[in-house]
């Protein structure tokens, strides 16, 4: 999938951008509850996903009452 194809938000995520959203899609990612079950770490080792879109997905969690495995 390239990042033309991947939407610009999936599931219950925040918008991230697509570099970022066709990474999380490819990883099989595509809710809170799962980036949940990911720690910060696993998150930045996926291709695409860098430290802007993490601080989102943070306050995401954060915002509903979920937070990283640690």
């Amino acid at each position: 999938m390239s990042t033309r194809d991947a939407p610009a938000q999936i599931g219950d995520l925040p918008p991230l951008g697509r570099p970022a959203n066709s990474a999380l899609l490819l990883a099989g990612i595509t809710t809170l509850e799962q980036i949940a079950t990911h720690s910060r770490r696993d998150l930045l080792a996926i291709h695409g996903v860098g430290p802007k879109a993490v601080q989102l997905l943070e306050a995401a969690l954060t915002d509903h009452g979920l937070t990283f495995e640690h």
